[in-house]
């Protein structure tokens, strides 16, 4: 049996970065940087890179950030930030600053799509008695929901990825009979992230979510919403799994209980996979829990390394 190959990752986010070291799927050391510009970041993020890869090298680095990212590698701006309300960060060539000091194979995607690919390799995809029809999962979908709402897609072994990668946190969806809250997203006010993201709650609530009591009524609201997303992605993806993770997500098992029973209720039996004896298994908290965001830059990293076109 050949070893394990040592592999870099890089988990980019909007607040800080992680990077680090694995043996195969194991990770071995993991290093915070604080997410400040892109030259004091990335410049960080790469001597540290590179002194470890002089010491033992790596086989492969998996880069999984925050986006929107250009992900077609026959773009020029490939591996670069597009417009993103993060400032400073808008055009910052992320690939280049990273992959660029390691002379082995790379590759990027987003964080959630990173995470995505984690849980259906490792977590609640490859858990097989859970899914609906038994076997791994050929199609799940991971959301984080917090500062703001990201969503990435794992089908059939591989992130999704199209004219570019998916942007969930940006759909529009009916509304609550009454529910007047105009949302706070700045392109958009009443996408979804707008009205469930950590902010849209402070701003919902006049305090942050978490120090709503379980039982307030105005939680019907947010629950409804989120239902009308995990709806909308049963019926365009027939995901198998949706997870749903970050502060909002995990934080609050009450919620998703919620969500749960109105997703069932929203779909009124018209898909045959989604009832009261499914949906527990079905919409749920991500199986990795918070290592789905690290293991899905080892995920990267690991496909980057099977990739024999990764130049």
């Amino acid at each position: 049996m050949s070893a394990a190959p040592d592999l870099a990752g890089v988990e980019l986010g909007g607040t800080k970065m992680f990077v680090l070291r694995a043996r195969g799927r194991e990770i071995v050391e993991r290093v915070m940087i604080p997410t400040t510009t892109p030259a004091e970041t990335l410049g960080a993020g790469a001597a540290l890179l590179r002194r470890w890869h002089e010491a033992a090298p790596f086989e492969a680095l998996g880069i999984a950030s925050f986006g929107p990212l250009r992900l077609d590698r026959a773009a020029a701006d490939f591996g670069h930030m597009l417009p993103t309300p993060k400032p400073g960060w808008t055009g910052a060539d992320i690939y280049g600053a990273l992959a660029g000091v390691l002379p082995c194979p790379a590759t990027i995607d987003t964080d959630v799509n990173g995470a995505a690919l984690a849980e259906m390799r490792w977590g609640a995809g490859a858990e097989g008695e859970e899914a609906e029809g038994g076997g791994p999962s050929d199609c799940l979908c991971y959301i984080t929901i917090g500062t703001g709402l990201g969503a990435g897609f794992a089908l059939h072994g591989e992130p999704l990825h199209g004219a570019m990668h998916p942007e969930l946190g940006h759909i529009l969806t009916r509304r609550a009979p009454g529910d007047a809250f105009a949302g706070v997203c700045p392109f958009h006010g009443d996408c979804i992230e707008g009205l469930v993201s950590g902010p849209a709650l402070a701003e919902r609530f006049g305090v942050p979510g978490d120090l709503i009591a379980a039982d307030d009524p105005r939680w019907d609201n947010v629950a409804h919403d989120m239902a009308q997303m995990v709806g909308t992605i049963l019926l365009t993806m027939a995901a198998r799994q949706v997870l749903i993770g970050g502060g909002v997500g995990v934080g609050r098992a009450d919620l998703l209980d919620r969500v749960r029973a109105k997703v069932v209720a929203q779909l009124a039996g018209y898909l045959p996979f989604v009832t009261e004896d499914t949906i527990g298994a079905i919409v749920r908290p991500p199986a990795l829990g918070d290592q789905a965001g690290p293991l899905g830059a080892v995920a990267l990293a690991m496909d980057a390394l099977a990739d024999a076109s990764w130049r």
